[in-house]
């Protein structure tokens, strides 16, 4: 079995004020930091296109409801 590379790549994105505000809100709703929530977001889109495992956005929506300090 290959071992998967579990190290964290960061990114700028950029988004608009009112995306952001939206962002914010949904993340607070959901206890979770922006950057959590951009990791929930992002690997629940994965998910559904069927480009990742289920383990893998589980995971990743774990660690995003862990991740309140961002």
């Amino acid at each position: 079995m290959a071992k998967r590379d579990t190290s964290t790549k960061s990114f700028v994105l950029r988004v608009d004020g009112e995306t952001m505000e939206a962002l914010e809100k949904w993340a607070a709703d959901e206890f979770r930091s922006i950057n959590g929530q951009l990791q929930w977001i992002i690997a629940e889109a994965l998910r559904k296109s069927g480009r990742v495992r289920k383990h893998s956005s589980a995971r990743a929506q774990n660690d995003g409801a862990d991740d309140n300090n961002n």
